[in-house]
Formats: C-alpha cells, structure tokens, sequence
C-alpha cells in the first residue's frame, strides 16, 4: 500500500500510522511505515469484506456520527496547518477524508449490529465468574499518608548528610510538638514534589513506596508519626492518615463490572466468528 493510493486506502494507513506511532506515514522510518503498511492492509481488507456482506445493505451513517469522526481525527493534529499537511501528503483533502471516514462509520455500525446478536449474560454466569476467581475481588490494605523528604546530595553544602539529617531530626521534633503542622512543614520544608499538596501521598498499597518507608507505613496506626527513615535518595518522615483494611468485594457490589467484562468478551467472540465466516474480497 503506497503513500499515494486511493482515499480509501489512503486514510486507513494514516490511521494505522496515527493508532500505532502517533505519528503520519510521511514521518514513519522505513521498518514503522512497513508494519503502518501490514497493518492498513489488513484492516482495509477486512472493512471491504464486511461492506461486501449481506449485513451491510441498508445500514446509514448520519451526518452527526460522520462529523463526530472527522473531529476525532482533527484533533489528533496540533493545528489546522499540520492536519491539512498531513492530508496532502497522503492524498487526501477534507472531501476524500469524510468518505474514507464514513466507510469506516459504515464498518463500524455493522459490526456493532453483529455484536448484537450475542447472547446476554445471566446473573447465573456472573455467580460463576464471581467465585471462580475470588482474587479478582479482594482489595489490599491501602493507607493514605503526609511524608517530608530532606535529600542527601553531597554536592550542595545544605545537603550533606550530617546537615540533612540534622534538618529531619529538627522537623521530627516540631512534629512531636505539633503533629497537626504536618502540611505546614512539609510545604516549607521537604524536598519532594509532594510538598505542594502538604507532603500528601494518597492512597497506598504495599509495594509502592521505597522498602524502607513502605515497611515503616505500614505498621503505623492511624495519625501516627514514624521516626527517621532513611533511603537512597534521603531522609523521611511518614504520618499514616488513614488505614482501609483488606476488603472482599461482595457479588452485589461487583456484579455490573463483571457483567459488562464478560458482554464485552461475548460481543467480541460473535463478531470474530462472524468475521471468519465472511468470504474472501472480492476487489
């Protein structure tokens, strides 16, 4: 498939090229634009079976769906020059896009009128679903908390380690005084990006943090303040605000999730079983 072919195919390498690289076939190297290429091939030879099928006669793509797609693909660009470029360099022009785009929308609709046809999932098939995989469902102990990082960086004077960990340990005290000035202090003081929000960590799961602040989080209680922690970028102290305990998620909680999931899995089987039963191209 060429650059400069018919619009058609034309669109569906820029969009293989744009869904693949992020970028328009004409700034693809040569191993990028080959498998652009494999995969426009591909794609386009799948779309002319499906318009070719019995299921494809009477289906219409309105104008709003049509104006829809052709805005999606405008705002991929940063700005009208780039997307007009990319259109000539391809051999295409507003005219020729929204055809190529309303086959697309075409292919697009049939698709979605076979998919329709696969069988809705029973409240029965969710139960199975539910228990036959009970660690899906099991939420981990997460506990949201505040930290202060003062770094050890022997290039800068401030941030030799026997100055920094004079810095933390002073911290650690005001904060013995006045736990409640957490935010406060780890605005003035840390060294983390964190400090714009008050040193606010969020939610946590283990595994997260360094092992070494990971393991002091969680065996805090609730507003407890550790003590110095230190790691390979600094010196911490970590406040755990607020601990949610391991939780199973019940069936009822879960259900609509797990009954979108397994839709989701039917509608893509019946739409592959029909693809495959389709005859080869005819053009």
């Amino acid at each position: 498939m060429s650059l400069h072919t018919s619009s058609p195919e034309a669109y569906t390498l820029l969009r293989a090229a744009l869904n693949l690289f992020q970028k328009p076939p004409a700034q693809l190297d040569e191993t990028q634009l080959s498998k652009a290429s494999r995969q426009a091939i591909r794609e386009f030879d799948i779309e002319t079976r499906v318009l070719q099928s019995s299921e494809a006669a009477g289906v219409i793509v309105s104008e709003e769906e049509l104006a829809r797609a052709f805005a999606e693909v405008r705002n991929r660009f940063e700005d009208e020059q780039q997307f007009n470029a990319a259109l000539e360099a391809h051999n295409l022009n507003n005219d020729s896009l929204r055809n190529a785009l309303a086959r697309q929308c075409k292919v697009n609709a049939v698709l979605e009128k076979i998919a329709s046809r696969s069988p809705k999932v029973s409240d029965v098939e969710v139960g199975i679903y539910y228990h036959s995989h009970p660690e899906k469902f099991r939420r981990p102990e997460q506990r949201s908390a505040r930290h202060i990082l003062i770094s050890v960086n022997p290039d800068y004077p401030e941030n030799t380690r026997e100055l920094a960990l004079q810095r933390i340990q002073d911290i650690a005290l005001t904060l013995q005084r006045k736990p409640h000035k957490f935010a406060d202090l780890a605005m003035k003081y840390s060294e983390c990006p964190t400090a714009l929000n008050g040193g606010e960590l969020g939610f946590i799961v283990q595994g997260q943090l360094f092992p070494e602040l990971d393991q002091v989080l969680f065996q805090l209680k609730a507003g407890q303040l550790s003590g110095v922690v230190e790691t390979e970028i600094g010196f911490h102290l970590i406040q755990c605000q607020k601990i949610l305990l391991t939780e199973t998620l019940s069936l009822q909680k879960t259900a609509p999730k797990i009954r979108q999931l397994m839709q989701d899995r039917h509608r893509r089987t019946c739409q592959k079983a029909w693809l495959a039963s389709l005859p080869v191209s005819s053009t």
